[in-house]
């Protein structure tokens, strides 16, 4: 991961509160969090779609 330890990581939250409030944080996580779900949803089904072309071609 690009070095990325504690102390980058407390530097990039602290910047994160500056711009964007303590009180649009919890906000940002739960569309970070539906984002991230989403996406997985939709690699499962891309790989079932997959399974399911190379059984019917069989």
């Amino acid at each position: 991961m690009a070095g990325l330890g504690i102390p980058e990581l407390l530097v990039i939250l602290v910047i994160v509160l500056v711009v964007f409030g303590a009180g649009k944080l919890p906000e940002i996580g739960k569309s970070l969090g539906q984002s991230i779900k989403n996406f997985k949803n939709a690699a499962k089904e891309e790989d079932k779609a997959k399974q399911e072309d190379s059984e019917d071609s069989k």
